[in-house]
């Protein structure tokens, strides 16, 4: 594949990534980091009644690929349940690993195609997805006790 790495899309993505404050009072809390790049996410998230992202809110400290990743995650996250988070964590995982064709149905996810032969960029690109599936089920975890 010849499309470039970093792309407009990707940096236009990483320019512009929303919910971009920490919450003051979140239900869950979830850091990911890459220990090949040094990117850190950080996702908070407050539960509504029905075990759907209410409100969330992310401090990102990463490359563009992590950036352009938690723009992603952050647009479409609010109103998602543990298992559509899960599943979309697990299907961006699998694309990106090569045991899958697709990156699932996560908006957006498709613009990452170039980094699928950089394995090194991977981590990068998982943190956000990960960091708001283990924020989410933290979250969840606390309301039933």
């Amino acid at each position: 594949m010849n499309a470039p790495l970093y792309n407009v899309t990707i940096l236009r993505l990483a320019a512009s990534i929303p919910h971009g404050e920490r919450l003051a009072d979140p239900e869950g809390s979830a850091e990911r980091r890459s220990p090949v790049c040094g990117s850190r996410v950080t996702v908070d998230v407050r539960m509504d009644g029905e075990g759907r992202v209410a409100a969330l809110g992310q401090d990102v400290r990463a490359c563009a690929l992590g950036q352009a990743s938690a723009n992603l995650m952050a647009s479409h996250a609010i109103g998602r349940t543990p298992a559509e988070l899960d599943a979309a964590r697990d299907a961006l995982t699998g694309w990106l690993a090569g045991t899958r064709a697709d990156p699932g149905d996560w908006p957006g996810l498709d613009v990452f195609a170039p980094a699928l032969s950089h394995s090194a960029r991977h981590a990068s690109i998982r943190l956000a997805f990960e960091a708001v599936a283990e924020a989410a089920a933290q979250a969840v975890a606390r309301g039933d006790g």
